[in-house]
């Protein structure tokens, strides 16, 4: 893919509850090789969005492409395409309770490629237990007989058992506590430049936006009403961006990102 075309982008996107309008004319590009920062207020449907890019919420208007297909169009191979270049770490982890952490992680292994031995399975799940940075022994574990971080990890190794160049992360430092959350992002910051991932990463941390995005998408409004590096984002006056941007844990944030600045990307993102 071009390093100028869009590896997402999102037309007039349209979604309704009911009475109630939640996206109205919704416009987003998320750029190849970057870390982009999903932001806003409750009910502005940060989660809907990343569920309407995935095709796991049919909007009611609007274009969707990925990876420079369409992903409103239908076609089932079309769909595997994207499913097979993307992967998803949700909120809370979403692993399957009754399987070990390495057989979580084989589960796309096993959709995908079938004809593989059952030994290079094992052998890919437990590199891709390791790259999350967990210890080779949590591969027999079961989700319960880890900690909350713990599980995060495991359901990114999952995400990244088919080498997808798109990652989604719904609040993935959500019920961390602030060291083990800056690991995640750092880790985040380190796969993302190590691999080239893009990443679609939702949150409320304020730490995290400083710390690794790229740019920033913030929702309001029913629309994506500002999408730039943090400094521009910052500097705009809009009632929930000011709130939000410029209270006292925005200002405890920029302070720790400046006293330990994070590397500069090394993608087409800046």
């Amino acid at each position: 893919m071009d390093a100028d075309t869009p590896i997402i982008r999102v037309r007039g996107l349209v979604n309704r509850f009911g009475e109630q309008v939640v996206h109205d004319g919704l416009d987003l590009d998320v750029r190849p090789g970057e870390i982009i920062g999903v932001v806003g207020g409750s009910g502005t449907g940060k989660s809907v969005l990343m569920r309407s890019i995935l095709g796991l919420r049919t909007p009611d208007e609007g274009e969707i492409e990925v990876l420079g297909i369409d992903a409103r169009a239908g076609d089932p191979e079309q769909h595997r395409v994207i499913e097979r270049n993307t992967g998803v770490l949700f909120q809370d982890g979403a692993l399957f309770s009754s399987l070990t952490v390495g057989e979580n992680v084989q589960v796309p292994l096993k959709e995908y490629h079938r004809d593989l031995p059952d030994s290079l399975r094992y052998e890919l799940a437990l590199l891709k237990i390791k790259l999350a940075g967990l210890p080779a022994d949590a591969l027999n574990k079961l989700p319960s007989q880890l900690s909350g971080g713990m599980r995060k990890r495991a359901g990114l190794a999952r995400a990244l058992a088919l080498d997808p160049p798109l990652l989604f992360l719904d609040e993935p430092t959500a019920g961390l506590d602030p060291i083990g959350a800056a690991a995640f992002d750092k880790l985040i910051r380190t796969l993302q430049q190590a691999l080239g991932l893009t990443v679609f990463l939702i949150t409320h941390d304020l730490d995290t936006l400083y710390a690794i995005c790229d740019r920033i998408a913030v929702l309001a409004d029913r629309k994506v009403i500002a999408c730039a590096p943090l400094a521009e984002v910052e500097t705009l006056d809009h009632p929930w961006i000011q709130e939000y941007f410029h209270g006292p844990r925005a200002r405890a944030a920029r302070e720790a990102r400046d006293s330990h600045p994070a590397p500069p990307p090394t993608s087409a993102a800046n």
